[in-house]
């Protein structure tokens, strides 16, 4: 059974010992944020940290770093623990291909039981983090996802987009040009009209996987979310509009942002390890009506900044989901895994494995990459590799790339491809929407009619060095053998 809401999960992570609650004091203004990034950074993605005495909001709570490790993201899909994080995207793909399950209307839930009409909003009464000394402000939406609905198609989206307390209020709101809520945006545009949203933190972690990822601008995460967990999404009817929010979400802020009204934001401490944004950028903003809460509240955010965060671990798993989806859709045949390492976001760089089968096979594999929905947005550099070569497995990549690639005849350079402003390998300014991309074929020519001789083990003697590994050096070790024999052994 699925989990109903952020607290279920969070009840499973404590329960394993994946989670830490931290009762002392801590200040929201750069102390909480500290804390977590050093649990990060130097204790391997540490423990999910739920922050219970924040400074200033009592009532409140705070957590971060939910996602920062394999193992909590393989029990936010209710999955083992010890899968890799390929293999919890080729889960992911085997749920959801060809399959959607759209929300199920409640008539209400714990996300409305505390109401705040307009003119009592006041954002600064929300315990957003200030996480990194240059940022422009203090981020309320860091792991939360803004609802909107296309006016042409009516289709609902779940976007994930930084938000910035401006003032009591108003926060203003990063939507780069062409995601989908930037779509939706336009139609009001061209009637003249504000756009109703709600934000939204704190929900079952398939929903806000799903708001994190690229799917085609007529799907709604809503029914991908619903496929994945193996349950419908559970939405109640917003306060203020008819847009369906997820009925256990801990926060739900209300409002409208007026197409071609703006206020400062950034710059803001961004997933590539540097400051997105000038100070005082002009951006699109939200003007709060109202904010619904659930008692004893939760506040999810999370640090960003250089990996590996909360923000890598996910994108690895729902970018490569995704780019593998978008793939298997394209019917190309060979393509063995796809992956995207958590220190490039799970974005601008992908290693697919494949068994070439005619001639140009492996190019038409690079090129489709960046052709799909999830590549075409961000991604520069695929690494083709031969079907025996582990894309996880970094040691495999680089002897890949070490023996099996040439420059002159392995190397492809496109121009003008769909680039994230977000990147810092690209000069600050409008040239930031558009990036060069680079195909690295490390396959064994298909044409080739001498190949080199590959060296396998024998699989009957590895099959006995398997049953008999504890004999060798004993029951501890036993644990480990299927993954070494594994990375020896070719089937």
């Amino acid at each position: 059974m699925p989990y109903q809401d952020l607290r279920q999960f969070l009840a499973r992570l404590e329960a394993t010992d994946y989670l830490r609650r931290i009762r002392k004091e801590v200040d929201w203004n750069l102390e909480l944020g500290h804390i977590a990034k050093i649990n990060e950074e130097e204790h391997g993605g540490g423990k999910a940290l739920l922050f219970e005495n924040v400074k200033d909001y009592p009532g409140w709570r705070v957590l971060t770093s939910a996602l920062t490790a394999r193992e909590r993201l393989a029990l936010a899909l209710e999955l083992p623990t010890h899968m890799s994080l390929m293999n919890l995207s080729r889960e992911w793909v085997d749920r959801i291909q060809g399959k959607r399950a759209s929300p199920r209307w409640v008539d209400a839930g714990p996300c409305q039981e505390n109401l705040i009409g307009e003119a009592d909003v006041n954002l600064n009464n929300l315990p957003a983090p200030w996480f990194y000394p240059e940022d422009g402000g203090r981020y309320l939406g860091t792991a939360g996802f803004l609802i909107s609905r296309n006016l042409d198609t009516g289709r609902v989206n779940l976007g994930t987009y930084r938000l910035m307390i401006v003032d009591d209020k108003r926060a203003s709101i990063m939507i780069i040009k062409a995601k989908d809520a930037e779509i939706d945006l336009r139609g009001y545009a061209a009637r003249k009209m504000p756009m109703p949203i709600a934000y939204v933190s704190g929900v079952d972690p398939v929903i806000f996987l799903c708001s994190s990822t690229l799917f085609g601008l007529t799907e709604s995460e809503y029914d991908v979310a619903g496929r994945l967990r193996g349950e419908p999404c559970e939405v109640v009817k917003a306060r203020l509009s008819d847009l369906p929010v997820p009925a256990t979400a801990e926060l739900v802020i209300e409002g409208e942002i007026m197409p071609g009204q703006t206020l400062r934001e950034g710059p803001f401490g961004e997933y590539t390890g540097h400051y997105s944004g000038k100070k005082d950028e002009a951006r699109e903003f939200v003007q709060v009506k109202g904010i619904t809460y659930r008692n004893d509240p939760i506040l999810w955010a999370t640090t960003v900044g250089k990996p590996i965060t909360d923000t890598h671990m996910i994108m690895a798993v729902n970018r490569t989901a995704s780019l593998w989806n978008d793939l298997k859709a394209m019917n190309i045949p060979g393509i063995k895994a796809v992956y995207g390492p958590p220190a490039g976001a799970g974005r601008m760089l992908v290693i697919i494995a494949m068994k070439p089968m005619y001639h140009g096979h492996s190019t038409q594999v690079g090129l489709a990459a960046f052709a799909t929905v999830t590549g075409n947005y961000g991604l520069k550099t695929v690494i083709v590799v031969d079907d025996d070569i582990d894309p996880e497995n970094m040691d495999h990549v680089i002897y890949a790339l070490s023996f099996k690639f040439q420059p002159d005849f392995g190397t492809q350079i496109i121009k003008r491809g769909r680039s994230t402003p977000l990147d810092p390998s690209l000069p600050i300014g409008d040239a930031r929407f558009m990036t060069s991309r680079i195909i690295l074929d490390c396959t064994t020519p298909y044409e080739w009619k001498e190949k080199p001789h590959q060296i396998f083990l024998d699989e009957k003697m590895a099959q006995h060095v398997k049953e008999h590994w504890n004999e060798y050096f004993g029951e501890e070790a036993a644990a480990t053998l299927p993954q070494r024999v594994g990375e020896l052994a070719h089937a």
